[in-house]
């Protein structure tokens, strides 16, 4: 049986599927186009060029074999014998048809790979993590946006080295995507303890390991909820250290130290082993761990993200840190009378959006500011508090004031305190010590 070429796509299936295949190729192209000269910089856009575009591209193709094969059956089963189409390689028209199905078939091969290229490269962007999901991802990406971290992306610290790393990356965000689909997502969403890659695949890849950083002085600014807010200035020596020689707080990334928690935000551990330079091992455990509960824990080689657990994604711990911080940064005025108290309260109410804690926190300023409608300050002062809220607050995913602990310090989440608590003892009788001269002088 001798089959005409051309007449065998003369059927709507596969006629479709050629509109189709043709207008997205159209389409692809003229987004793509506009993505290279940065005409696109929604975040969405993205999704749209290199996945839902190819998607309905790649429908179409798929819809003009199988026109084809339908043809193909209805001919067979009631006007011809059932017989592989003859190609007559000899009729100037079929080799023009087999030449261009060829190169279609070329430019459609480096559409998709394109496609596929592009659309592996914009799930890494910060942009897709942080805001194709809005409301989910929200908290952490406002707080990543604020962080000395904000150039690097996210994908730089969350995806581990090599192809292990990258699938079970993707499999965890296709788990995270069906939750977002069946309205299923945790609130607030659990850090990614477990997952995380170790400082070494990570942070070793900007952070130096064995540079010496000395001691370093920290000054902490606190105000008083009087009328003039007055200043309490607090000065720490911090031993911060290296290990080239080995001292300090950074003592412990140069130290072969394992740990057991029993809680899956690492913040109960019970259990610490240290092995020095000559093999000799030393194990502590708090009072009152039974052998049950640590084989029931997890076992972890200490790393530089078991102190800084929040380096890219961090909030402030209370309303009165958060204002104390802006003060001390001058966004928060503190020329208005007890402006450091109502700042605090107006941070204090609960709302019930972002939008409402906006419209809430100026109404209760601008009230209890009456007599001072006119001073510059008040506006800077409404615009500072609102801003402290829209970085910490986000009600929709239960966010709030030290809902995710922070391990540096030990002034607000028990830090340091987990282990050195004078609680964790060895066979010998010695123990983790809670001295604070350790990591800290006040000069």
């Amino acid at each position: 049986m001798r089959v005409d070429l051309p007449s065998a796509v003369r059927n709507p299936v596969s006629l479709i599927g050629v509109a189709v295949a043709t207008a997205m190729a159209v389409v692809f192209l003229l987004l793509l186009a506009l993505e290279f000269t940065g005409q696109l910089t929604n975040p969405y856009a993205g999704l749209l060029v290199f996945v839902a575009v190819p998607f309905v591209f790649v429908l179409g193709l798929l819809l003009i074999p199988i026109g084809i094969w339908r043809q193909h059956r209805r001919i067979a089963a009631g006007y011809a014998p059932d017989d592989w189409p003859v190609i007559d390689l000899r009729l100037p028209r079929t080799r023009s048809v087999i030449v261009g199905v060829a190169l279609l078939t070329i430019v459609n091969v480096f559409i998709v790979s394109l496609a596929g290229f592009g659309a592996v490269h914009h799930m890494e962007s910060t942009e897709f993590c942080g805001q194709t999901c809005h409301t989910t991802m929200e908290p952490e990406w406002k707080a990543h946006q604020a962080s000395p971290h904000s150039k690097v992306a996210c994908v730089k610290c969350h995806v581990g080295p090599g192809a292990s790393g990258f699938v079970e990356a993707k499999a965890a965000g296709t788990r995270q995507l069906w939750h977002v689909i069946i309205n299923k997502v945790p609130a607030p969403v659990e850090a990614p303890v477990r997952s995380m890659p170790t400082a070494r695949e990570t942070c070793f890849g900007c952070h130096s390991g064995v540079k010496q950083q000395g001691d370093r002085l920290k000054v902490i600014r606190e105000y008083s909820d009087d009328e003039t807010g007055t200043e309490t200035v607090t000065t720490l020596q911090m031993h911060v250290g290296g290990i080239n020689p080995v001292s300090g707080i950074h003592w412990h990334i140069a130290q072969q130290i394992e740990y057991i928690a029993t809680d899956r935000e690492r913040q109960t551990i019970p259990y610490v082993k240290f092995t020095d330079g000559n093999g000799n091992v030393k194990e502590y455990a708090a009072d009152g761990v039974t052998k049950e509960q640590l084989a029931q824990g997890e076992r972890r080689s200490m790393d530089c993200m078991d102190c800084h657990n929040r380096p890219a994604h961090t909030f402030d711990p209370s309303p009165e840190r958060a204002v104390d911080i802006a003060i001390a940064s001058g966004n928060l005025p503190r020329t208005l009378p007890f402006a450091r108290r109502e700042a605090v309260a107006a941070l204090k109410d609960e709302y019930g959006s972002g939008a409402e804690a906006r419209d809430g926190i100026d109404t209760r300023l601008r009230k209890a500011f009456a007599s001072h409608a006119k001073d510059p300050a008040l506006d800077r002062t409404v615009t500072a508090v609102q801003d402290i809220y829209a970085r910490n607050v986000f009600p929709a995913m239960k966010v709030k004031w030290a809902t995710y602990p922070n391990n540096i310090g030990h002034t607000f989440f028990n830090g340091c305190f987990r282990c050195h608590d004078d609680n964790h003892k060895a066979s010998d009788g010695s123990v983790i010590k809670q001295d604070c001269e350790t990591c800290h002088a006040m000069p």
